[in-house]
This record gives C-alpha cells, sequence and structure tokens, in this order.
C-alpha cells in the first residue's frame, strides 16, 4: 500500500488514508456478517463470529491463515463470498470501486482521480481511468490463464464442476497473493511435485506482487525499445529498477537457502529427487513473499529456514499490488541508504540517480512501525495463548506481512489469540502508516514546517 502524507492545507473530511481504512475495514464487517449465516457453510449451521470475522479478515487482507478449513467448512456459496473478499482486498477498494464506476457509466469525477493518483503515487492525473482499466483487464487476463492451466490437473481429478470451480477460486487467490485454497486441508502439499501446479502458482503470486505500476512500465519499456532505438532497461523507472531488482535477488536467493537448509531434511523436502528439492525451494521463496500456499509443511523447517521464511515474510511484495508487508522497495532503500553512508556520500544514489530524502525517511518510518507491530503483537500473543517463541513470532509475521503461511496453530488459537491476529492482519494490509496517518489529527502547517535550532545526537 502506497503510504501518504497529508497535507497541511488538506481541506477538512476524508482523506485519501482514511478513505482507504474504512473501505477495508467496512468490506470486512461486511464479509464478516455474510459468512455467519447458515447458506455460507457446508453443513448449514452458524459459523462463529469471531471465525467468520476471521475469514473475511484474511480474504480482504489477502492473508490466508484460517481458523476453519476452507474446502470442507465453506458451501459453495461461502466460498465465493471468500473469492470476491480476496478479490476486492487484491484489487485495492479505490480500485474496485473506480471499475464500477466506469461499469455503470458514471463520470470519473477530478476528486475520483485524485484518489486514483494517490493511491498508485503517480505524477500525473491525466490517463488514471485508462491505467484502472487495464489494471483489471490485466487482472482478469492473468487470472484467467492461471484457472485454464489449473484446470488441466483439477478437472480429470475432481471432474468437470468441482475441478473448474477449484481452477478459478485458485486462480484468484494465487493472482491476489490470498494463499487460501479449496483443494484440501494441508494447502498444495499433495502436489509438491507437480510442475503445472508449483509453476502456474509461483507465476500469479510474482506478477501480483510485482505491482499494477510495474506492469505498464514493462510493457511500455519493451514497445518502445525499437520505436525509440534503446535498450529495454533504458526505458524502465527507477522504481521498476529497484522492484525487478530485489524481486529477483530475493526469489532465488531466498531459493538457494532453502535449497541448502532443507536439502537433507526428511520432514520437508529430503526424500525427494533433486528437480523436486529445487522446485520446491523456489515455491518456498515465493510462497513467503506473502502467498501462503504450501508445498511443504511448516513446522518441519529447520531453524535457518524458519527465520529465513520470517524475514520473507514480513519484507513482502512491491507496492500497488496485491502482496503486503514492508515492500521490496523500502528494503532497498534502506540498503541504498547504508551502503552510501559507508561510501561516504551525501545523497543516496542508484544506478546514477539520487532517492530524495523524504523517501529514505518514509522506508524507515515504515519498518520501524511494522517491526513494532509484530513485536508488540508477538508479545500479546504470548501472554494470550502461551505459545512457543517460534510459533508466535511465525505466525505474527505471516500475519503481518498479509502471507497466510502457518505452522499449524492457526485454529488452536483462543478468542483474543485470534482478534489480536484480526487487527495485524488489517494494519499489515492497510500499511501502518497509512493507518498511523489516517487516525493522525490533523496539524497547522505552521507546527509541521517549523524550523528549530539544530543540536547534534552522538549514534552508533
Amino acid at each position: 500500500m502506497v503510504e501518504q502524507e497529508i497535507h497541511p492545507k488538506e481541506k477538512r473530511g476524508l482523506t485519501t488514508t482514511r478513505i482507504i481504512a474504512l473501505g477495508f475495514a467496512a468490506a470486512i464487517l461486511v464479509g464478516a456478517v455474510l459468512l455467519m449465516f447458515p447458506f455460507a457453510s457446508a453443513d448449514g449451521t452458524w459459523t462463529n463470529p469471531i471465525d467468520a470475522l476471521f475469514t473475511a479478515t484474511t480474504s480482504i487482507c489477502v492473508t490466508g491463515l484460517v481458523t476453519v478449513v476452507t474446502a470442507s467448512h465453506w458451501s459453495i456459496l461461502g466460498q465465493f463470498i471468500i473469492m470476491l473478499l480476496a478479490q476486492l482486498g487484491g484489487l485495492g477498494v479505490i480500485t474496485v470501486a473506480m471499475c464500477v464506476l466506469v461499469i455503470i457509466g458514471k463520470k470519473i469525477t477530478l476528486k475520483d482521480r485524485m484518489l486514483i493518483q494517490e493511491t498508485y503515487n503517480m505524477d500525473t492525473l491525466s490517463g488514471l481511468v485508462k491505467l484502472i482499466i487495464r489494471i483489471a483487464k490485466g487482472t482478469f487476463l492473468l487470472e484467467g490463464i492461471g484457472a485454464v492451466l489449473y484446470a488441466t490437473v483439477f478437472i480429470p481429478e475432481f471432474g468437470f464442476f468441482q475441478g473448474l470451480w477449484k481452477s478459478i477460486f485458485n486462480a484468484v487467490s494465487a493472482f491476489c497473493n490470498a494463499g487460501m485454497d479449496i483443494v484440501g486441508d494441508t494447502s498444495l502439499r499433495a502436489y509438491a511435485g507437480n510442475p503445472i501446479i508449483n509453476f502456474t502458482t509461483m507465476l500469479l503470486i510474482i506478477f501480483g506482487g510485482l505491482g499494477f505500476v510495474v506492469w505498464w512500465n514493462v510493457l511500455k519499456a519493451w514497445k518502445e525499445r525499437k520505436e525509440k532505438k534503446r535498450g529495454f532497461a533504458a526505458g524502465l523507472s527507477l522504481h521498476s529498477k529497484l522492484v525487478l531488482l530485489m524481486t529477483a535477488i530475493l526469489i532465488f536467493g531466498g531459493a538457494l537457502f532453502f535449497f541448502l537448509f532443507e536439502y537433507n531434511n526428511p520432514d520437508t523436502i529430503g526424500n525427494m529427487n533433486f528437480g523436486e528439492k529445487a522446485m520446491a525451494s523456489l515455491f518456498q521463496s515465493v510462497t513467503t513473499r506473502t502467498a501462503g500456499f504450501e508445498t511443504i509443511p511448516q513446522a518441519g523447517l529447520t531453524e535457518g529456514s524458519t527465520l529465513l521464511t520470517i524475514i520473507l515474510m514480513i519484507i513482502g511484495g512491491s507496492p500497488a499490488g496485491t502482496a503486503g508487508g514492508i515492500k521490496t522497495t523500502t528494503v532497498g532503500i534502506l540498503i541504498l541508504m547504508v551502503l552510501s553512508t559507508i561510501q561516504g556520500k551525501k545523497d543516496t544514489e542508484f544506478m546514477d540517480r539520487r532517492i530524495s530524502a523524504d523517501a529514505g525517511r518514509t522506508a524507515l518510518t515504515v519498518t520501524v512501525l511494522a517491526l513494532t507491530v509484530v513485536l508488540g503483537a508477538a508479545v500479546l500473543l504470548f501472554a494470550t495463548d502461551g505459545l512457543g517463541f517460534q510459533d508466535t513470532l511465525f505466525e505474527v509475521a505471516s500475519a503481518m506481512g498479509t502471507v497466510g503461511l502457518t505452522r499449524g496453530i492457526t485454529s488452536s488459537l483462543t478468542g483474543a489469540g485470534k482478534l489480536i491476529l484480526v487487527c495485524v492482519m488489517y494494519i499489515g494490509r492497510i500499511g501502518p502508516v497509512t493507518l498511523a496517518l489516517a487516525l493522525a489529527l490533523k496539524r497547522k502547517g505552521k507546527q509541521q514546517n517549523r524550523m528549530l535550532p539544530e543540536e547534534r545526537i552522538l549514534i552508533g
């Protein structure tokens, strides 16, 4: 989620950050109410309000942690509601609302365009409606391709109608990085050696997590490489370059370490052949980036892999996409700031460009707030449920990064523990800074922009 600053002269009323925060909250409450009703459950009974709220939150926040098995507890209608909530959460409240306005033929006002501009951090008001339409078309195209590929496996196994429904649900869930499936109660472990299921899921996760802005920048750069007689990389924005570089490093670097850590572990990939081990390691690295599907049991991971998984879950995907976490660009900017400081440079530099000081401060703020939420929620979960250190930190990091991976403790949490994770998932989806700005009281411009005497504080 793009973090926004409140302008001191902004008029009273709902800011973009508050609209986003309230929009997600309203969708969660509506979803929870619908999922409580008997028609949403497979056995036709009322669902516990806390489980309904948890499921609605994990769907809207595209997390994937579940307190009841999605495949068996919910009816087809209940699963359909969950899929719609995941689609809404993946695309975002603003995007879906604008798409609805376009479909019903209502004029997109200047205020609407400003909402889109701030949501995707664009530097222009032109072409924003086309951007929303392209995002919707691109989303449904990729989900459709994913569903067709899933269907080649699921239809022969489950029959036409069940197989088709499972394919559509999984495609939406994977692209939106929701991590929920209706195949069974062990996620995708039964398909750990199936290349179609593995690579379809990974590609949907990656495309969803890259961010919609990067999509169109990559396509534009590819189309213009011949027209403007320049290299493909030259047409990419600095944002896209940083996203693509960090994504590649995290995916392939994570896969390498998972492969090394788990190679001889019989509880995960130890009994697989070399090709299956490599595929499972790559899948684990991709799914930790806020997706939540699993082909190996998370409780069986070595301590090294558990720590690596927690780190990757907190980092997450990239801005303006379906993924959560503190984002690849945030980590990238922090790394660049450290390198620039070590090299004695005044400014933070990347590929012969200077990164603004505001971007650095925002990256640091996002990271500190996110880690504060993780540690604070972990302490509360220790107090309410008394679980082990690894299980607790893993579960909270998964909720904060909107990932959905678990070591098998979610369903056994107390009511208080589930509500703690509901709050963490909500903060993780909208972003800690967005929430802070949404709750913040406005101050007068003089108070925000005043110049004070400078004094030095020793560091290190």
